[in-house]
């Protein structure tokens, strides 16, 4: 996917890995989306916990940031280096919820993330160092990861997964 340049082309990016990621899970039946191995031990429903939690983390990120904080990134106390656990705590934190719950959550994260990129001028979005918690990055370097690449990632994975569910 390449780098966007214009808030046009990372809403685009957006949606069109989300619709092409939601059309891969249309056809798949609830209980085949909780059965794990699609990433390791995790099912389609952790892959879309992990989506959400990490649509969330950006937006607490983009809060601080106006509050003028300085967040910690990715979470306090992980760094690029052990994000592994992060990503381990999200998975232990959302298994017991329920296909539903997850799939709600799912989509009223990606509605919130959707509607935060829509109404941002373009200035905020492509701007290196527009926000002082960004350095000098762009805040499209933080939001593309936790979207569109996000997506084209889960989306890729459940296909694999999909491809050797259908030929066992």
């Amino acid at each position: 996917m390449a780098k966007q340049n214009t808030k046009a082309e990372l809403l685009k990016d957006i949606q069109v890995q989300r619709r092409q990621l939601e059309k891969n899970l249309a056809g798949i039946s609830s209980a085949n989306k909780v059965l794990p191995g699609v990433c390791g031990e995790w099912s389609i429903k952790d892959i879309l916990a992990h989506l959400a939690a990490w649509e969330q983390l950006f937006l607490g990120w983009y809060q601080a940031g106006l509050r003028g904080e300085t967040p910690q990134i990715p979470a306090p106390g992980i760094t690029e280096k052990n994000f592994h656990q992060l990503n381990q705590q999200i998975f232990e934190k959302n298994r017991i919820l329920s296909l539903e719950d997850v799939e709600a959550e799912f989509t009223a994260s990606y509605q919130q993330i959707l509607a935060l990129v829509q109404k941002l001028p373009e200035d905020d979005i492509f701007l290196p160092g527009r926000y002082a918690w960004t350095g000098k990055h762009r805040l499209a370097d933080y939001i593309a990861p936790n979207t569109c690449s996000h997506y084209y990632w889960a989306k890729t994975l459940i296909r694999k997964w999909l491809k050797g569910f259908h030929e066992a």
